[in-house]
């Protein structure tokens, strides 16, 4: 099979023939139609989080594609079906986390493309019980992004505790912002969209934002405050240190930072302002099973799309370069 794979840290991916994998029990071997295109993949190609990913590597945890061979005591999948392949490829099931419904903090996880091979080849083999079953009718190529920028905005959303009505301020409005403000509509939000470029910002009008602010020409904070009184919620999927501090300072009284994106820098939390004023500030990492489910039920029902480009696998370099350059307006998705 063809397979974009990771030799180094901070070298360009090698296109190369690989052995399809073998599965063994409880597995499944999935031949891949799309995958999409996430920064984490970047990073596990750099090598750059504390955590490093295996080498060498095969990256992508937006898989999506048809079951080809299921192995001995799978009951749950059949051969043809579809499914896609998640960064939560799989968790201990036992752990206090897996046990209470929060399988993502399960410190024995794996993780797709990241600590085991994942979606940037031909074929892809994964634990029956964790794979995503998609919905039916749908494209492949565009449900391939909701395994990922969906189901980690949804849940971000989710643990905001944000009610219908409440207005939330999205920051960052790229792969994982411009589905974020979908989700927050379809959930009966009041949103409002944060960015530096105008043409994320008239993407993020076209998805029914509330109001937009670019925040080269605004402080949003000053905007928001004055606008709203400050938000319920407000969601970071920027990877910028100031992006966060105005997201923090845009919450208004009571209300929630929730933590998405993944900056190098440390984000200084104001204690006596966080204690004042009552604001929780929550990390949200993907989701649980299912959140998947609930995420992929949205995109079914067309409450949510995600705006993407095709690339094929071949080209992988070229769309980290992009993504390095901030050149993506939404998603890309390689195709096989």
């Amino acid at each position: 099979m063809k397979a974009a794979v990771v030799n180094q840290y901070n070298q360009k991916l090698e296109i190369k023939e690989m052995e399809v994998p073998t599965i063994e029990r409880g597995e499944v071997l999935v031949k891949i139609e799309a995958c999409g295109v996430c920064h984490t993949d970047l990073h596990a190609a750099h090598g750059d989080w504390p955590v490093k990913p295996k080498l060498p590597l095969i990256p992508g945890h937006e898989g999506v594609g048809i079951v080809t061979e299921v192995g001995e005591g799978v009951t749950n999948i059949k051969v043809g079906d579809r499914v896609g392949i998640p960064w939560l490829f799989s968790a201990c099931g036992e752990c206090e986390y897996c046990l209470t419904g929060r399988e993502t903090l399960c410190p024995d996880q794996e993780n797709g493309g990241y600590s085991v091979d994942g979606g940037y080849a031909e074929y892809c083999k994964a634990p029956a019980h964790y794979v995503a079953k998609i919905p039916d009718n749908v494209d492949p190529v565009e449900i391939a992004p909701i395994l990922c920028a969906g189901v980690t905005t949804y849940k971000a959303l989710k643990v905001s505790e944000a009610k219908p009505g409440d207005w939330v301020a999205i920051y960052g409005i790229g792969g994982l912002g411009h589905v974020a403000l979908q989700y927050a509509k379809a959930m009966g939000f009041n949103v409002i969209a944060v960015d530096i470029q105008d043409d994320k910002l008239e993407l993020a009008t076209k998805l029914g934002a509330d109001k937009t602010i670019n925040g080269l020409k605004l402080d949003p904070v000053q905007a928001i405050t004055e606008e709203v009184g400050g938000v319920q919620a407000a969601i970071s999927v920027a990877v910028t240190k100031k992006a966060f501090e105005q997201a923090y300072q845009s919450v208004k009284r009571g209300g929630t930072l929730v933590v998405v994106g993944l900056p190098h820098e440390d984000l200084p939390i104001p204690i006596f302002d966080t204690v004042l004023n009552g604001v929780t500030v929550r990390g949200s990492i993907v989701g649980t099973r299912k959140d998947m489910q609930e995420a992929l039920e949205f995109a079914a029902q067309g409450k949510v799309k995600t705006n993407i480009e095709t690339a094929p696998l071949d080209s992988i370099n070229e769309v980290f370069e992009k993504m390095e350059k901030g050149q993506i307006n939404g998603r890309i998705v390689l195709t096989m």
